[in-house]
C-alpha cells in the first residue's frame, strides 16, 4: 500500500509495468530524482522499492534492479542506517531478482556496501550476509554461499555452513578439508562462538561411517570429543575447544598446549603442514595465546588455503577480530586424538 505521499507516482506507475514496463521504469526514476531533490528522502525511497518490487514480479530484472539500486543511492543520499525495515526492502528485492544472469549478484554487492557504511561491521551487515548465504545454499550454490556465511559470523550461519558442507562433500573433497574452511576463518577472527557451533553440528551430520565407534574423548569439565577417522576434524575439535578456552588466558601452560597440539598434527604432513596453514595457525597462536609470530610471514595464507583445499573459492573480506572474553579454566590437551 503506498503512502499518502507517495500514492500519486505509485498511481502512474504501477498499473503500466505489465503493459509497459519500459515507461513506468522511466516514470519511477523521474519522480523519485525530483523527490530526492527536494528532500523527501522517504517517498522517494517508497517509489523505488515499490516500483522495483512490481517491475521484478514481471521478469523485469534489468529495470528491477535498476531502480533498486537506485534506492540504495537514495540510501545513501540519507544515510540509512541498517534497520529491519530498511534491510527487509533490500531482501525482498534480492529474493525477487532470481539467479539468472548477473543481476543479482549486482544487487547483492550493492547492498553490503551500503550496510558495510552504514551499519556497525565494516564487512557488511552479517544479517544481510546471512540471508545471502541462505538464498544460494537453498540453490545448491555452495561456494558463492561459503563466503557469505564465513563472513557472517553469526551461529545460525556456522551451522548453515556445516550443513553446506555436507552437502558438498557428495560431490567430492575429504570431510577434514571441510573442516578445516569452517574452523580456521572463525578462529582467526576471534570468533570463537562460531568456530564452535560449526564444528559441533558438522561432526553432528557426519556419517556413521567416519566416526570411531569407541567412547568419546574426555576433555575436561565433561567436554566430550567425538573421534572421528579423519585426523582434520580430531585436529579442528581440540584447536576450537583449546582458544575456547583459552580466551585470552595466554599462560605457559596454555602456549604449550596450543604449541603440541599444532605440532603432533603438522609433524604427520599433509594439509596443516602447508605454509599457508602453517601462517594461519600461527596467527591463531597469537591471538588466543600470545604467541610471536616467526619471521617473514607475508601474503594471504586464507586466501590461498580457501583456495587450495579442492577448488574452494576465497571468503570475503573478513569482520574484524574481535575481543576475546575473559578466560576459562584451562584444560589439558585431549590425549589420544588421532
Amino acid at each position: 500500500m503506498a503512502s499518502s505521499s507517495s500514492s500519486r507516482a505509485l498511481n502512474a506507475i504501477l498499473p503500466q509495468i505489465a503493459g509497459s514496463p519500459y515507461e513506468a521504469h522511466q516514470k519511477a526514476r523521474t519522480f523519485a530524482a525530483r523527490y530526492v531533490k527536494s528532500g523527501q528522502f522517504d517517498t522517494a525511497i517508497d517509489v523505488l522499492f515499490q516500483s522495483a518490487r512490481e517491475l521484478l514480479k514481471n521478469g523485469q530484472a534489468g529495470s528491477g534492479v535498476d531502480l533498486a539500486g537506485f534506492m540504495l543511492e537514495v540510501y545513501e543520499a540519507k544515510s540509512e542506517a541498517v534497520t529491519d525495515e530498511s534491510r527487509g526492502r533490500v531482501t525482498q528485492l534480492i529474493a525477487l531478482t532470481g539467479a539468472e544472469g548477473s543481476w543479482r549478484k549486482t544487487l547483492i554487492d550493492k547492498s553490503i556496501a551500503w550496510s558495510a557504511k552504514h551499519g556497525a561491521y565494516p564487512s557488511g551487515d552479517p544479517d544481510l550476509h546471512h540471508y545471502v548465504g541462505a538464498l544460494l545454499v537453498k540453490e545448491g550454490a555452495y561456494d558463492t554461499a561459503e563466503s557469505q556465511l564465513l563472513t557472517a559470523g553469526l551461529r545460525d550461519s556456522a551451522r548453515l555452513l556445516a550443513e553446506a558442507y555436507i552437502r558438498w562433500m557428495e560431490a567430492g573433497g575429504e570431510p577434514g578439508n571441510y573442516a578445516l574452511k569452517g574452523v580456521l576463518p572463525y578462529l582467526l577472527n576471534g570468533n570463537i562462538l562460531a568456530a564452535r557451533a560449526f564444528i559441533t553440528k558438522f561432526v553432528s551430520l557426519l556419517p556413521q561411517s567416519e566416526l570411531i565407534s569407541s567412547p568419546p574423548l574426555q576433555a575436561g569439565d565433561s567436554v566430550e570429543l567425538v573421534q572421528t577417522k579423519d585426523g582434520l576434524i580430531n585436529f579442528c575439535q581440540a584447536a576450537v575447544l583449546l582458544c575456547q578456552r583459552a580466551n585470552g588466558d595466554r599462560n605457559k601452560v596454555m602456549r604449550e598446549s596450543w604449541v603440541r597440539l599444532c605440532g603432533t598434527y603438522q609433524s604427520r604432513g599433509g594439509v596443516l603442514a602447508h605454509p599457508e596453514v602453517r601462517k594461519i595457525l600461527n596467527d591463531i597462536g597469537g591471538l588466543y595465546f600470545a604467541l610471536p609470530p616467526p619471521r617473514g610471514q607475508a601474503g594471504n595464507p586464507l586466501g590461498d588455503m580457501m583456495s587450495s583445499l579442492f577448488g574452494g573459492g576465497t571468503p570475503q573480506a573478513q569482520p574484524a577480530r574481535r575481543m576475546l572474553a575473559p578466560a576459562l579454566p584451562s584444560p589439558a590437551v585431549p590425549q589420544g586424538l588421532d
